[in-house]
């Protein structure tokens, strides 16, 4: 039995007698109030240590910056003075650049070859199956009792990255570090301060969490092939359903939790209410809910019996007839977390005590219900602001601790909001998308903005001028003395064409099908279905595959493993190391960089990076043997990405995917340095950033660690 992490933390959470709802002790900390009241009277003392703040706001691209600013001038004043300090700047991102593997960059100081997170996507060696990338896979077992009832055993997956976060450094020697939403944090690595997990930070439900859609338009369910689009039914003015939760590792099948719902419908008020059986809330139709208690019943073997998981949505209620309501991901409690999503555990309940409760997922903006079309662009942006004005009440929150501690030390802090949105409302802003529609680009987005006169095909500009007024809260609090550094793991460019790495790796012959398998059908032909890697590939004849957004793996024998699973064939690779597979890469380097887009002439792949070439340290064997780095306006299929081979090689993206993306070559979409201290001349990566905020507080880089400092002294 092998399961994911957000599976195997809710078993591990009740066999040791979490969760930590149950008791809650508060912490004796520094009173959040007295830095105002200091400030008050001009009494703030000097810091003990250097105060370094780094705004971590991701898929923010340096051109765009430049671009807002002078379009809007009179709403970029807070960006205007940083850049006047220093310029704007490029930030050297990672190969590939992908937020996982940038953000552990600049985490470690390393690059992918000493920390080994090199995609959204890993590839498992004996199934060739996608694998998680930032936590390892569970090896588990379970012992069968009575009854449908087992034991799982096995331990917990830890993360997968090596290399030592550089705010453990700074904690050896002392220095406060307080890490708000510090990305690929998950499980959470404490500091001397407080520590909050951002994005692969897991829901609840799932991975990166899954809406719930319920309506009583049965045709909407029969055109949908969502599993979360509930079809339901209306008894005298109520609907009984259910939310469902994790699977429950303790019964035979792992059956999905579920959570009891009762929906009460009052049409003269326009409403409803819904009950969760622990809370309950009347929603109008176009209001959105507060976060909502639920709880799921996870039967325990041995004398355990019932124990209660918590979790928490929001609703949001569309219309009555016909009848749609939107439940969001179900979201770990900071209240009463099932798993630790702070460290100390108990600074997320003091944080939600403060503020509220408040999105835990990594990813919260909900970019997959965009995706499926369960929220329109308006909704959409909507859960967006929820989200932005958590982040506004959190950071509050965080400068109030910052000034409280006296001490001074680092302060991280992360906002999504630039790069999800900029992932799902690209298109409205660009005429040449294939996906552009005319007609939204042209509605108001005026209750989004609060800009008179703003149309969705501004968002791009709209969710950048969002973060000029987070810039300016902390001049106002923190004032124009302390080190700010303004920095991205990314920048963005449009995703306006689809290549299936798979597919031409096919049609090349590096890739062979089994004997009557064929390719997937186009996804609108009525017998589409998923088909992955192992269904439909010999691996006795195959050199070379795709997984990943960027990753392309030879079929190396002595690497690739047999799969137990299949005894009538031995998967286990047929390229040769040696000069075998360096000649087979040279030949593949030179044909995917000579790939031509028939559509307009553009090449498609801009540099096919070899990992023995770019990368540094000891997990580089575990690196895809080619980053392929795609020009402006490509990127792998979703399809190709997750190990599936589609029906063309090149296609216009029309939906149901990102139409802004970064999952490009390095050069196209660098990320963005801004700082109110001069910057050093010459070119600039993550790491060297990273090697900056330990040369603020004298704490020498770790071992793997090359970067260099980047402000002038």
């Amino acid at each position: 039995m092998k399961l994911p992490r957000w599976t195997v933390y809710p078993a591990l959470v009740l066999l040791i007698g979490m969760p930590m709802a149950v008791v809650w002790s508060p912490r004796t900390v520094a009173d959040p109030h007295a830095g105002a009241a200091l400030r008050a009277r001009d009494e703030l003392p000097t810091p003990k240590y250097e105060r370094v703040v780094v705004l971590g706001i991701d898929g923010l691209d340096p051109d765009l910056l430049k671009e807002t600013i002078e379009r809007f001038p009179d709403r970029t004043r807070n960006f205007q003075w940083i850049a006047n300090k220093s310029g704007i700047h490029e930030l050297g991102t990672s190969t590939p650049p992908q937020s996982p593997v940038a953000w552990s960059n600049f985490i470690t100081g390393l690059d992918p070859g000493g920390h080994g997170i090199f995609d959204f996507i890993h590839r498992n060696r004996e199934t060739r199956l996608p694998a998680a990338s930032t936590v390892e896979e569970v090896h588990g077992g379970e012992i069968h009792l009575w009854g449908d009832l087992k034991f799982p055993t096995g331990g917990e997956a830890p993360s997968n990255r090596t290399g030592t976060p550089f705010w453990k450094l700074l904690e050896r020697e002392g220095v406060p570090a307080d890490l708000w939403r510090m990305p690929i944090n998950f499980p959470v690595e404490g500091s001397h301060g407080v520590s909050f997990p951002g994005m692969m930070t897991p829901a609840l439900d799932s991975a990166y969490g899954e809406s719930t859609m319920y309506t009583d338009d049965a045709l909407a369910s029969a055109t949908s092939t969502y599993s979360k689009l509930r079809v339901v039914k209306e008894f005298g003015g109520r609907i009984d359903t259910f939310l469902t939760g994790p699977p429950n590792a303790f019964r035979e099948g792992d059956p999905l939790t579920r959570c009891p719902l009762k929906i009460y419908i009052d049409r003269d008020a326009n409403a409803v209410a819904v009950d969760t059986g622990t809370e309950s809330v009347a929603l109008e139709v176009g209001e959105w809910s507060d976060w909502i208690a639920v709880v799921f019943d996870m039967t325990v073997p041995l004398d355990f019996g019932a124990m209660d998981l918590p979790g928490m949505v929001r609703f949001y209620l569309r219309s009555l007839d016909p009848f749609v309501l939107y439940a969001s991901p179900v979201n770990i409690d900071p209240l009463g977390p099932a798993m630790p999503v702070s460290a100390p555990d108990d600074a997320s309940v003091d944080l939600a005590h403060r503020i509220g409760r408040y999105y835990t997922q990594g990813m919260a903006e909900d970019v997959n219900s965009l995706k499926r079309d369960l929220l329109t662009v308006e909704e959409f942006a909507q859960q967006v602001e929820l989200v932005y004005q958590e982040r506004l009440a959190m950071l509050d929150y965080a400068l109030d601790r910052y000034e409280a501690s006296g001490d001074g030390g680092l302060l991280f802090f992360y906002f999504s909001t630039v790069d999800l949105t900029s992932h799902m409302m690209w298109r409205h802003g660009d005429p040449e998308h294939p996906h552009h529609d005319p007609e939204i680009a042209a509605r108001s987005s005026e209750e989004w903005t609060g800009r008179r006169g703003s149309t969705w095909k501004d968002t791009t500009f709209d969710v950048i001028l969002k973060i000029d007024p987070v810039l300016g809260e902390l001049r106002e609090r923190l004032g124009d003395d302390p080190t700010y550094i303004v920095m991205s793991d990314h920048g963005f460019a449009p995703y306006r064409r689809e290549f299936s790495l798979n597919t031409w790796l096919l049609e090349k012959g590096y890739l062979v099908l089994k004997e009557n398998a064929e390719r997937e059908l186009p996804r609108d032909h009525a017998d589409f279905r998923k088909t992955y890697l192992p269904m439909v590939v010999d691996w006795t004849k195959t050199r070379a595959y795709g997984m990943g957004f960027n990753g392309l793996y030879l079929n190396l024998a002595g690497r690739e493993l047999d799969d137990p699973a299949t005894e009538d064939v031995d998967e286990s690779g047929i390229v040769k190391p040696g000069a075998e597979a360096d000649a087979l890469l040279a030949e593949l380097k030179r044909e995917l960089e000579a790939v031509v887009d028939p559509k307009n002439g553009e090449q498609v792949v801009l540099r096919a990076d070899l990992a023995t070439e770019i990368y540094e340290g000891s997990r580089v064997p575990e690196a895809p043997d080619i980053l392929v780095g795609y020009n402006y306006a490509y990127g792998n299929s979703d399809a190709s990405s997750e190990g599936r081979v589609p029906n063309q090689i090149l296609k216009d993206n029309l939906g149901g995917t990102f139409n802004g993306s970064h999952l490009m070559a390095p050069d196209v979409v660098g990320g963005i340095l801004i700082s109110n201290r001069p910057v050093r001349q010459g070119s600039h990566a993550l790491e060297d950033l990273t090697v900056e905020i330990l040369h603020r507080y004298d704490v020498e880089p770790g071992p793997g660690m090359n970067g260099h400092p980047v402000l002038a002294d």
